[in-house]
């Protein structure tokens, strides 16, 4: 699904802020966007229709993340606890919905390209072997896909009330590889977070706040 030989656009999570999404997509680089397109900002109908026109012209694609997954079972469905999702329905206008579903459905929940790993939670060596995983038609993520989807989690939830998280599997990333990832925003300074793994690996993490009161980040890499 990622073009050979051309530079690349990573951009962290969007959660519905489309001026942000379409701000990014003024490229010549083919943009991978890393999950949690939907939910949460201003506009998530307007997201979608960026990311559609990506899909349309092959000049981008968006890794699954637990928002779109939440989004597609809701749309499918199927019970949802969650006030975003809820509200995205909401604004979600029938001729968005049928293709909404599709492509969430259909995206995959990691991809490769050379040494770099794209993905929205978190990383796992077999992701290495497999090829990226797509929502299951019923039933509950397997475990490669539940850590593409929610990262590493304890079981347990923070005062905030939401789980808690791990970054243990950084240090499970091979020498020479990147992991480009969302879902946790890590920064502290408004940039992407980068952390490097005991083995040698990188992770870089690309959620700064879009459609939360942040902004959106990329970066462009080389062709790989």
């Amino acid at each position: 699904m990622i073009p050979r030989g051309i530079p690349l656009r990573i951009a962290g999570d969007v959660h519905g802020d489309a001026k942000a999404l379409a701000a990014a997509a003024q490229t010549d680089r083919f943009l991978i966007q890393l999950g949690d397109l939907v939910d949460d900002g201003p506009d998530t109908p307007g997201a979608l229709e960026v990311m559609f026109r990506l899909l349309d012209e092959k000049r981008g694609m968006f890794i699954l993340g637990n928002h779109d997954y939440k989004l597609a079972r809701a749309l499918r469905g199927e019970n949802v606890r969650s006030a975003p999702t809820a509200r995205t329905l909401s604004e979600l206008p029938a001729h968005l919905r049928e293709r909404t579903l599709a492509e969430i459905a259909a995206a995959p929940a990691w991809a490769a390209a050379g040494a770099c790993l794209f993905v929205h939670g978190g990383f796992h060596t077999g992701m290495l072997a497999e090829p990226g995983a797509a929502m299951p038609a019923s039933g509950r993520p397997g475990p490669l896909l539940a850590r593409a989807l929610y990262g590493q989690t304890t079981g347990r939830v923070t005062g905030a009330g939401k789980p808690e998280r791990l970054l243990r599997w950084v240090d499970d990333i091979p020498a020479g590889v990147t992991v480009y990832c969302g879902h946790d925003q890590r920064s502290s300074d408004g940039r992407p977070y980068v952390r490097h793994g005991r083995l040698g690996g990188t992770a870089v993490f690309l959620d700064t706040g879009a459609g939360k009161g942040g902004h959106l980040s990329w970066v462009d890499i080389d062709p790989v």
